[in-house]
């Protein structure tokens, strides 16, 4: 009787054990859901930005607190009284460069007379400015080429042609009707300005010129066939800087041989170049694959900064090269998590893990921005790094590991810890150099102008197309990256580039060796 007794209690104890872990396991499946439809409703409809929503004051009440006084940084400054918004008060000057037509508006003579019978006198004046446009004006230029003949001999007793005429102006596009203004100003426009060409197609129309769409495409592939060569030498000054960062992105294009219609395909940049002449090349290819950067990069010898996909695994391997990581990316993934944690009603802070961590990821850029507030030299600044991010970076890995033995891995904040401590090697890398930044950002910013404008032309139609748009967004950020105005900067290279005859006239024509008081002189305006 006492052993059945007893192995009806251990039969008890089993199912109870049991149903207790099944019940453990269910409830952490819901949690793990829950978590899980909290993140994708955030990524609907919550704050896309990265700025924390919360007190900043709440992150500095864990562990290390005296360490965490991120504002102290900044030496202080005499108190001033900002506006509302926090912006300085007033207008601001009108542009000192902009041409100025000047109005004059005065008393009519009989109001000069005063009733004393003196006429007044002038004792000073006021002055007020407004912006002011002239609309675009298209017009056509009509070259004339004058014709000569001897009406003596007929050209009988001279070896030349009977009839001589002006030799043809040298253009762009020979036999075209469209100048090298127009074009840069129709391809400014897209590549900068992400207007797509059918909205160009009516702006133009409003204004009497009738070009249809199509025209503008073969434009825009011809002019990019006559600019193979700068980027060439575009390539090579990448290549010669000390840091090169990448990033990707989709683009989709239509009537690719072997490829359906939806197939997606991937535009890459690559930011590099001497740190006094940045330059800013697009390159599409349909893969993603790792092979596309290495063919790129080649035998470069250097730093490359990349964000944690797998496909950049490759540089790890290589000898001449030094992986470096994104902490903009490990970041990331920790507001992820900390956005998904349920905020108390009341006045007692909730520091979750994600908090910590982002106030970890945060101490390492107060780090950076006193060095830049401070304008400390390279030498300076690697010593500020040693003295205040070292120690931030060991105590956060030392963190890290704690937390990853309690933390639910398929958990938002499992998945930021595994991310971070699989990247930490590259991540850590950037105390290297000074000339490294924390992250990726300057290839990110980069490839923005290309998201904008393909959420309005959408795809591109082939892949020349394609490869037009890589070459024509490299040529207008580069302008920018070295404070051209795009369009000036296109006009003057299309202006020139019949005249290039050698690698040296094709190496001026570069953004960052460009003449610009030629610039200037040739269109105007040339200071972006």
């Amino acid at each position: 009787m006492d052993l059945h007794i007893a192995s009806l209690v251990f039969g008890y104890e089993k199912l109870k054990k049991e149903f207790v872990e099944s019940e453990d396991k269910h409830t952490k499946e819901i949690k793990l859901l829950k978590e899980q439809i909290s993140f994708l409703m955030d990524r609907l409809y919550g704050r896309k930005s990265e700025k924390f929503p919360y007190d900043d004051r709440q992150l500095l009440l864990f562990e290390e607190r005296e360490d965490a006084a991120v504002s102290a940084i900044v030496p202080e400054e005499p108190e001033k009284t900002p506006s509302k918004n926090g912006k300085k008060r007033g207008r601001k000057a009108l542009p000192a460069e902009l041409p100025r037509v000047e109005v004059v508006h005065d008393l009519d003579e009989k109001d000069k007379v005063c009733e004393c019978g003196c006429v007044k006198t002038r004792c000073g004046e006021e002055t007020s400015e407004q912006y002011d446009v002239i609309p675009a004006t298209y017009r056509v230029i009509r070259h004339i080429r004058i014709k000569y003949a001897c009406k003596a001999c007929e050209g009988v007793e001279s070896e030349k042609p009977t009839i001589m005429i002006a030799p043809p102006p040298v253009t762009f596009f020979p036999r075209s009707n469209a100048t090298a203004g127009l074009i840069a100003q129709i391809l400014a426009h897209k590549f900068a300005d992400a207007i797509p060409f059918y909205r160009q197609q009516k702006i133009m129309a409003r204004h009497g010129v009738e070009i249809p769409r199509a025209t503008l495409c073969n434009w825009t592939i011809m002019a990019y066939e006559k600019c193979v060569m700068l980027l060439g030498l575009l390539q090579k000054e990448l290549l010669s800087g000390p840091l090169i960062n990448v990033d990707e992105t989709t683009v989709q294009v239509h009537n690719e041989p072997g490829r359906k219609n939806t197939s997606t395909s991937y535009m890459w940049v690559f930011c590099g170049g001497p740190p006094t002449a940045p330059v800013v090349l697009f390159t599409y290819d349909p893969s993603r694959e790792g092979r596309v950067a290495g063919d790129f990069l080649c035998d470069y010898k250097g730093f490359v900064q990349t964000d944690g996909y797998t496909g950049y695994n490759f540089l790890d391997s290589r000898k001449q090269t030094v992986h470096v990581g994104c902490w903009a990316h490990a970041r990331r993934k920790f507001m992820e998590a900390a956005k998904l944690v349920k905020r108390p009603l009341t006045d007692e802070p909730l520091i979750s893990g994600a908090d910590e961590a982002v106030a970890f990821i945060r101490k390492l850029y107060a780090v950076e921005k006193e060095a830049k507030v401070k304008n400390l030299s390279a030498e300076e600044w690697a010593t500020l790094r040693m003295e205040k991010s070292r120690p931030v970076l060991d105590a956060f890995k030392a963190w890290l590991l704690e937390k990853t033995a309690i933390t639910v891995p398929k958990s938002a904040l499992g998945k930021a810890i595994s991310y971070t401590l699989d990247q930490w090697d590259r991540l850590a890398r950037y105390m290297d150099d000074v000339i490294i930044t924390p992250d990726n950002n300057r290839a990110e910013n980069a490839i923005r102008p290309f998201v904008l404008g393909r959420k309005n032309w959408l795809f591109s139609d082939t892949p020349d197309g394609a490869k037009a748009s890589a070459a024509f967004y490299s040529l207008v950020e580069t302008a920018k990256a070295n404070n051209l105005e795009p369009a000036s900067y296109l006009k003057y290279i299309f202006t020139q580039l019949p005249y290039a005859k050698t690698d040296d006239d094709l190496k001026a024509l570069l953004p960052q060796y460009i003449d610009r008081t030629d610039l200037d002189a040739g269109v105007g305006g040339g200071v972006y």
